[in-house]
């Protein structure tokens, strides 16, 4: 008879903490994630087969309590759910043309949040975070250092990092270091 294995995910940062007295760094738990593509007509269908609004407005996200669409561009979204949701499962017999995959083990999320949240990432980040310029539930499609990244801004003083599970480590790094400097 032969013995079963079954592999165990660890996480890249796992048991990680970081940040500063100005912003506190946190690696949200896993999260079911699907890269979802579509044109307009598929819409309604996709959304109500998510019980999520796909938000068809560039840079804007929809969704609370966990279940989050980011819109990424004219026919792509980012579809999280930390609700141990089975995203992929939703979408099964859905007959409208769309594209989806499961993209739960690509990405990693950390949780940026505190008075200098906006800050700590513009040590590294290009893009203008001021509130006037980049609101509460803006998301986009950016840079941190050199890894690409979805940013989403929760509330005033808190963001949502997704990055690849590769770069990880490096995007934590950068943030704790510009927690750091940002405290000075």
């Amino acid at each position: 008879m032969a013995e079963e294995f079954v592999a165990e995910r660890t996480l890249p940062l796992e048991g990680v903490y970081g940040g500063s007295g100005l912003a506190r760094l946190t690696v949200a738990a896993p999260a079911s994630r699907l890269s979802l593509r579509a044109g307009e007509d598929a819409l309604q269908a996709l959304g109500a087969a998510l019980e999520l609004d796909l938000p068809v407005a560039p840079l804007t996200a929809s969704g609370d309590n966990g279940r989050y669409a980011f819109w990424l561009g004219p026919d792509e979204w980012l579809v999280i759910d930390e609700n141990d949701g089975d995203l992929m499962q939703r979408l099964r017999g859905v007959e409208v043309l769309h594209s989806a995959v499961d993209v739960s083990h690509r990405n990693i999320a950390v949780m940026v949040d505190g008075p200098g949240a906006a800050e700590v990432l513009n040590a590294a980040c290009p893009m203008d975070l001021r509130l006037d310029k980049f609101p509460v539930g803006k998301v986009a499609r950016t840079v941190l250092g050199k890894a690409e990244i979805v940013l989403f801004r929760q509330a005033e003083t808190a963001f949502r990092l997704e990055c690849w599970r590769s770069f990880a480590p490096y995007v934590f790094g950068l943030l704790d270091q510009g927690g750091r400097d940002a405290a000075y």
